[in-house]
C-alpha cells in the first residue's frame, strides 16, 4: 500500500497537477495539506472520478487538509484534540485498510518570537500527546504531512540563513525529536539516513533550479507500521512542472494486504 503526503498549496489552483500526479503515480492513500478552500469547494468530483474516496477538513483561504483513499475511509476524527478553541483546519485522522493515518499541516510559526511561534509550540505539544495515545493502541499508523520543521541542519540548504527561523528553532526541533523518540520512525531516513532529500523549494530566487530546498514534509510511522515499511522516497517530478506547488510529494510503501 502506497501512502503519500503532499502540500498542494491551493488544491483548486493546483488541480491539473494533482489529477496528473494521481493518474501517473497511483498512490493508494494521499494526505493533502494547504487546500485553501472550504469543504464545499473541494474538487471532489474530479478526485472521485480517479477512484478515490475523499474526506476533507477545509478552511476558507488558509490551511485545510484532506485524506484521499482507494479504500473506504472509516472512523474519521476532525481536528487535533487538546484545544477546543483552535479553529484552524490542520489535522485530519482516519482508518484506511486497517492503517490509521493522519494528515498534518503543522503551523509555520514565523515570526519568532511572537504569538504564531507560541501557537506552533502549543500545537506540537498537542500532537505529542495524540501520538502517545495512538501508540498505546499498538496500531499500524502513519502521521504524515507538512511539519514545517527541518529536523537537522542538513535538512536545510543554508542553515545559517534559517538559524532564527521557526522551522529550525531549537524549540521546534526539540519537540519534533520528542515526537520521534516516543518510538516513531522517520520513514525517509530509514532508507536515506543522510543527505539533501528536500521536499520544499521557495518560488523566489530560483530556489528550485539551484536546489535550494528544505526537508519539512515527513512520514512518521508507529513501530507496527515501521515493521511493514518496504520503501520511502521523495517524488521530485511534480515540483518541476508548470504551475507547480512549492512542495513535492513524499511517499512510503507498507506491506499491507489490500
Amino acid at each position: 500500500m502506497k501512502i503519500a503526503s503532499w502540500n498542494v498549496n491551493s488544491v483548486k489552483a493546483r488541480l491539473p497537477r494533482v489529477v496528473e500526479w494521481l493518474s501517473e503515480f497511483q498512490p493508494d492513500v494521499v494526505l493533502l495539506q494547504e487546500l485553501k478552500c472550504i469543504d464545499e469547494n473541494f474538487p471532489r468530483m474530479e478526485i472521485e472520478d480517479l477512484g478515490y474516496n475523499v474526506v476533507t477538513h477545509g478552511q476558507k483561504t488558509y490551511n485545510g487538509v484532506a485524506i484521499l483513499s482507494k479504500y473506504p475511509i472509516e472512523d474519521v476524527m476532525v481536528g487535533l484534540p487538546g484545544d477546543t478553541s483552535d479553529e484552524q483546519a490542520r489535522y485530519l485522522e482516519a482508518t484506511v485498510n486497517t492503517v490509521r493515518v493522519a494528515a498534518i499541516y503543522l503551523p509555520n510559526g514565523n515570526p519568532v518570537p511572537g504569538e504564531k511561534f507560541d501557537y506552533k509550540l502549543r500545537w506540537m505539544d498537542r500532537l505529542i500527546k495524540r501520538a502517545k495515545k495512538l501508540l498505546k493502541t499498538e496500531e499500524v499508523f502513519v502521521l504524515g504531512g507538512d511539519y514545517n520543521v527541518c529536523p537537522m541542519d542538513e535538512d536545510c540548504y543554508a542553515p545559517e540563513r534559517f538559524a532564527s527561523d521557526a522551522l529550525c528553532m531549537p524549540e521546534s526541533r526539540d519537540r519534533y525529536w520528542t515526537l520521534v523518540n516516543l518510538g516513531l520512525t522517520d520513514a525517509l531516513r530509514a532508507f536515506h539516513p543522510s543527505g539533501h532529500n528536500y521536499t520544499y523549494w521557495d518560488y523566489q530566487a530560483g530556489a528550485w533550479q539551484k536546489d535550494n530546498g528544505l526537508r519539512i514534509d515527513h512520514l512518521l510511522l508507529s513501530p507496527q507500521a515501521a515493521d511493514k515499511l518496504k520503501a520511502c522516497d521523495v517524488d521530485r517530478k511534480p515540483r518541476g512542472r508548470e504551475k507547480a506547488s512549492d512542495h513535492t510529494p513524499i511517499w512510503c510503501e507498507l506491506d499491507v494486504a489490500g
